[in-house]
């Protein structure tokens, strides 16, 4: 049966385990460590089936627990079921499926899990995971203290942070953003995608539509790879503005798919974005709280 990897979700929640409280901290769940690799990858350490320890890349574009093919032989535990045909941004592939899993990250802990096999990863890292994780509860990511907090809400004193609205679609989360061009604006949506380490990848509509390739400054072309080895060749080019709330960036670093490829159907923004704040996300996922931290006039990831 054809199934799309990005939508495909059957986890159970079942403890938070290992999380004490105060009645002074009753809204907090729990934290734990990540590290923000060389490559921009955000990696936690994580534990399958109470017996593999692996690290996994934070995805907040995927809702599926993922291992690489390189990296399953190292996950002993982790029992392979079927093979199906999945489809990701750069085409369909076949893919390994493992039907339950236990999972541990920090003191979390989650049972039924199912798990994908695919090609690709963060460098360094086995495997993703999504926020999806936390359906229902609250986050904050801080790139300052390289942690991820897990509310039951958002906490009511929180201060330098501004509130921009966030919408969810199939489990996806997605900011407005606008784009300054000579003296025209672009308004569009952009998924919030932990796994591109740029900051900035336009559609395909979009870039066609709007001639993106004639009105910006053409800088390089890179090679990308999605999580099954699809090729994918982008144009980098620079932007000279790019707003979101009241944030406002210039001579940003962008990419944009060259020709009609009708592949990348969703603007998105990357870790080179996120790095630069710490924030929080809302418990149905319509906020996001942004707050500029060290990271924030760093030069941009090209």
């Amino acid at each position: 049966m054809f199934k799309k990897l990005f939508t495909y979700l059957c986890f159970t929640l079942v403890t938070l385990g290992g999380i004490s409280q105060t009645k002074n901290n009753a809204n907090l769940l729990g934290s734990f460590p990540f590290t923000f690799t060389p490559k921009n990858n955000i990696a936690v350490e994580a534990i399958l089936n109470k017996k593999d320890t692996v690290s996994l890349m934070l995805h907040t574009a995927a809702e599926s627990i993922t291992l690489i093919e390189k990296s399953t032989t190292k996950a002993t535990s982790v029992l392979w079921n079927t093979e199906e045909t999945v489809e990701s941004w750069g085409g369909k592939s076949t893919s390994r499926h493992s039907n339950s899993n236990t999972l541990q990250i920090g003191g979390f802990n989650w049972s039924n899990l199912p798990i994908w096999e695919n090609k690709n990863s963060g460098p360094g890292t086995d495997g993703k995971f999504g926020p999806s994780l936390f359906k229902g509860k609250a986050l904050h990511i801080s790139f300052t203290n390289h942690k991820i907090t897990v509310y039951k809400t958002i906490p009511t004193k929180i201060k330098g942070y501004t509130k921009v609205p966030l919408y969810s679609k199939d489990g996806f989360m997605f900011l407005g953003g606008v784009s300054s061009i000579a003296s025209k604006k672009y308004e569009n949506s952009f998924l919030i995608h932990s796994g591109y380490t740029g900051f900035l990848l336009f559609d395909d509509n979009f870039a066609k539509t709007n001639k993106l390739d004639s009105l910006l400054k053409i800088t390089d072309t890179k090679t990308l790879k999605d999580s099954y080895g699809n090729v994918l060749k982008t144009q980098k080019a620079i932007l000279p503005k790019f707003k979101v709330g009241k944030t406002t960036f210039k001579n940003v670093s962008i990419g944009f798919f060259k020709g009609a490829i009708a592949r990348q159907s969703m603007s998105v923004l990357g870790t080179d974005f996120l790095r630069r704040f710490d924030f929080y996300i809302n418990t149905n996922r319509t906020f996001i709280y942004l707050k500029p931290n060290k990271n924030y006039n760093m030069a941009y990831n090209n």
